[in-house]
């Protein structure tokens, strides 16, 4: 079944990447602008700029929480061909999920399972929960600042 969820996941995650490709292509680089700071859209439209399709497999290789957002973004507003985009993060993706699920079955459930119950993983999950909720906070009140902003 390892195989049926790398494909799945990887039907997901290009789908997610369809929908951003659709939206940034329609803000173009204004919308990019906005989105990140003028040196992170700088590095990312180095990279994504002439080598499209290593920058976005590589990002697609990564892990979380490397921005792999934005290199989808930064490509489909500099109106990087979308076949093209989604064929390079659709191999990289499937790629990476076979390489999860090669190394679950490897690893085994019972190691796993001893990582999952262990005393650590608690407290990396509270942690991690803590951060989330922090971060939506963050985001919520950025984002009701913003509109609170007097325009010109």
């Amino acid at each position: 079944m390892m195989m049926y969820y790398a494909l799945m996941a990887t039907v997901g995650s290009v789908l997610g990447c369809l929908l951003d490709d659709a939206l940034s292509r329609k803000g173009g680089e204004k919308a990019l602008e906005r989105r990140w700071s003028s040196r992170r859209l700088a590095s990312i439209k180095k990279y994504t700029g002439k080598n499209a399709p290593w920058a976005l497999g590589i990002a697609s290789l990564m892990p979380p929480p490397f921005p792999f957002t934005a290199f989808v973004a930064a490509a489909a507003a500099l109106q990087y061909p979308r076949k093209k985009l989604l064929l390079a993060v659709s191999l990289a993706r499937l790629l990476r999920f076979l390489i999860e699920g090669l190394l679950a079955i490897y690893l085994g459930s019972r190691l796993v399972l001893r990582l999952v119950r262990s005393p650590a993983m608690g407290y990396l999950v509270g942690g991690l929960v803590f951060v989330s909720i922090a971060g939506s906070i963050l985001s919520i009140r950025g984002l009701t600042q913003r509109k609170n902003l007097p325009t010109h």
